[in-house]
């Protein structure tokens, strides 16, 4: 009798120590939408040639992580890189992500994976592909971009 009591003891401490992290995995779907909506302004925002409406989407802080030929730290490193990168609208082209998947790691973060195809004039650089992984951070101000880490596929020759 003793030993199922003290069984039962302990199965009611172990339920009790995993509760906090069972709060903490509370993604839900209403998360997953609104990471979803940012990635669908980028597309709106880049597709009107607007980097800085488009950057907004990133957290503002010295400490964000933008990786794609080198390692640019912070979020003004950030955006010149993009300015540099696509001076012009023909140089931005028209923008499209497919294959995208959301993957919960907490309740205040979460990556998303994807393929971004631009298409531009030859002028413009050429059409180009690639994949991306971005790591999302639920802040006061919404769910924002705290790491990318964006590879284009080589051109076809």
């Amino acid at each position: 009798m003793r030993s199922s009591r003290n069984l039962v003891l302990l199965f009611v401490l172990a339920a009790f120590l995993a509760l906090p992290s069972l709060r903490a995995q509370t993604f839900t779907h209403q998360d997953e939408q609104a990471i979803r909506a940012v990635m669908q302004k980028q597309i709106v925002d880049w597709n009107k040639g607007d980097l800085d409406s488009f950057a907004k989407s990133y957290k503002n802080a010295p400490d964000i992580l933008f990786v794609n030929s080198r390692i640019y730290r912070g979020y003004d490193a950030m955006l010149q890189r993009y300015k540099t990168s696509y001076p012009t609208r023909e140089k931005m082209g028209i923008t499209s992500y497919s294959q995208l998947e959301v993957q919960p790691l907490s309740d205040k973060f979460a990556t998303v994976t994807g393929h971004f195809h631009l298409e531009r004039t030859a002028a413009g650089g050429g059409n180009a592909d690639g994949y991306f992984m971005v790591v999302f951070e639920k802040t006061s101000a919404g769910w924002k971009i705290v790491r990318d880490d964006t590879t284009p596929l080589p051109k076809a020759q």
